[in-house]
C-alpha cells in the first residue's frame, strides 16, 4: 500500500472552529509531493469578525478574504483535491473540528475521510523538547517556513509524515499510525444500516 494522503492546515478569523479564513493542501503520492494549492475562505455570517490576536498570527484581515466564497461555495472544490485520501494534520484535532463546524455552519455535509495527527506521530518518531510545528518539521529536514501560512504549514506537515515513514520503515499511512501506536480517526462515522 503506498503512502498517499493529502496534508490540511486552516488559519481561522477568531477562536471560533467555524471561521476559517484559509486552507492549505499538500497532495502526497508514493512519499511525493504533487500537488498543492490555498485559498481563502469567506466565513459564514456570524463567525467573520477577525480578531487582532488571530491576525498577528497569520497576517489575514478581512479585507483579503472580502471577494473570497464561502465554505458552502469551496467545500466541493476542497473534496475534489482530496479524494478519497486520508488527511494529515498537525494537532489535527484542532482542523478536523474546523471542517466539521464550517460545515454545520454552513448547513452542508462534511466530507467522510479518515485522518491521521502528525503531532502525534511526531511524538512517537522523534526525541524533541517541543513538537510545535516548526520544530518537528526541521527534525524531518523541513525548515525555514512561513509558520501559520496554511500552504506552508500543510507542506511542513507532509513533509513530517513522509519523513516519518521513512524512519519507522513503513509505507502507507495505516502502517505509518500502527507503528507509531497512533489512531486513524474518521472525520465522519459512515452511516451504518439499521438491523431489521
Amino acid at each position: 500500500m503506498p503512502l498517499n494522503f493529502t496534508a490540511i492546515d486552516f488559519e481561522t478569523a477568531n477562536s471560533y472552529r467555524e471561521s476559517a479564513c484559509s486552507v492549505g493542501l499538500v497532495k502526497v503520492r508514493d512519499g511525493v509531493v504533487v500537488d498543492e494549492t490555498s485559498w481563502f475562505i469567506k466565513p459564514e455570517i456570524g463567525f467573520d469578525e477577525f480578531l487582532p490576536w488571530n491576525t498577528k498570527i497569520h497576517g489575514i484581515y478581512s479585507e483579503d478574504v472580502q471577494d473570497a466564497r464561502g465554505w458552502e461555495e469551496q467545500l466541493d472544490e476542497l473534496v475534489d483535491f482530496v479524494g478519497d485520501d486520508h488527511f494529515v494534520a498537525h494537532n489535527a484535532a484542532f482542523d478536523m473540528a474546523v471542517i466539521r463546524a464550517a460545515s454545520a455552519a454552513a448547513r452542508v455535509e462534511c466530507p467522510p475521510n479518515a485522518y491521521a495527527c502528525s503531532l502525534q506521530i511526531a511524538r512517537k518518531t522523534y526525541t524533541l523538547d517541543s513538537y510545535r510545528l516548526p520544530v518537528a518539521a526541521m527534525a524531518a529536514g523541513f525548515e525555514d517556513f512561513r509558520h501559520h501560512d496554511a500552504l506552508a504549514d500543510a507542506e511542513a506537515c507532509a513533509a513530517i509524515i513522509i519523513h516519518a515513514a521513512e524512519r519507522h520503515e513503513v509505507n502507507s499511512i495505516e502502517t505509518l499510525a500502527g507503528a507509531a501506536g497512533v489512531k486513524i480517526s474518521q472525520l465522519r462515522p459512515p452511516v451504518v444500516a439499521p438491523v431489521l
